[in-house]
């Protein structure tokens, strides 16, 4: 988002996606996001998944 100076309204704007659910993806609040949020993440960014998650293992 800081590449294409783009704030989190203006995301949500353009895809449909709540500010609150932008904020907790971004502030890596959630264990979970559907492949619908992620594409429409990344359609307008202009980026891909890898770009944006990072896999942890879970050691457990």
């Amino acid at each position: 988002m800081a590449d294409r100076k783009m704030s989190l309204k203006d995301l949500s704007q353009k895809t449909g996606i709540s500010e609150v659910n932008l904020s907790k993806l971004k502030n890596e609040r959630v264990k979970a996001i559907r492949f619908s949020t992620l594409n429409a993440i990344c359609r307008e960014l202009k980026c891909q998944p890898r770009d944006l998650l990072e896999f942890i293992y879970d050691l457990e």
